[in-house]
């Protein structure tokens, strides 16, 4: 069965002039045939279509459940674009269906690639989400400078991954339960020692991701995989 994203009212789901378009001209489904509907803020439905209009398709439910939440924990992943925006892409898709509640996008000192795409990055996300049936779409902030998002974070634990030499715990020693989580993650090439020692004084722990030096978006992924596999 396939899914959808739409506004979901009462028994009627409503999908977007994209989501619309995919459903009747890519898909071909027609009126009478049954697909899942998700608005991404954890309700799901499944129902006929009423009207399968390209710009425009109804939908009339006949099952709806709300979903709560599974994990026990907030992770917030505030991370320096790749300079090979597939990269990036290939992160949000790769977190999202391990499971995330935030990604920002950071702009640093050593930062090569200092524009992107909101609405491509989205759709990026919005495609895991169907493709792991979840029920939440993850919130993606647009590009901050990095002082800036420094300043504004309020998470429970704040966590920095580095290169530097320095006494670092393993991630997996800051990970529990009940607790709001944002990581930094930086550039390709590292976070600039300022911007480490602007981190450490504003209450973020610097943490360790194994032995080898990791890419950028691999980073991303193994603190993602770090939190699901010890919270699973």
């Amino acid at each position: 069965m396939n899914t959808f994203f739409g506004i979901i009212q009462n028994n009627v789901a409503i999908l977007n002039e994209d989501e619309s378009l995919h459903c009747v001209k890519v898909l071909r489904h027609k009126v009478g045939d049954v697909i899942q509907v998700i608005d991404g803020k954890g309700t799901r439905a499944i129902g006929k279509i009423e009207a399968a209009h390209a710009k425009q398709c109804a939908v009339s439910l006949t099952e709806k459940e709300v979903v709560t939440q599974a994990r026990n924990y907030k992770l917030h992943i505030a991370i320096a674009p790749t300079k090979n925006i597939e990269r990036t892409e290939w992160f949000v898709e790769k977190a999202v269906e391990i499971g995330i509640d935030e990604i920002s996008f950071i702009k640093c000192k050593n930062s090569e690639r200092t524009v992107i795409k909101d609405d491509r990055l989205r759709k990026v996300a919005e495609a895991a989400v169907k493709q792991s049936q979840q029920a939440f779409i993850p919130k993606l902030n647009a590009l901050i400078d990095y002082k800036e998002f420094i300043k504004n974070n309020e998470s429970d634990i704040k966590l920095i991954a580095h290169c530097e030499k320095e006494s670092k715990q393993h991630i997996k020693l800051y990970i529990n339960t009940n607790k709001s989580f944002t990581i930094l993650i930086g550039p390709e090439g590292d976070f600039t020692k300022d911007e480490i020692a602007l981190a450490l004084s504003s209450s973020y722990l610097p943490v360790a991701l194994g032995e080898s030096r990791l890419r950028t978006e691999t980073a991303g992924i193994f603190a993602c995989g770090a939190f699901a596999s010890i919270n699973s």
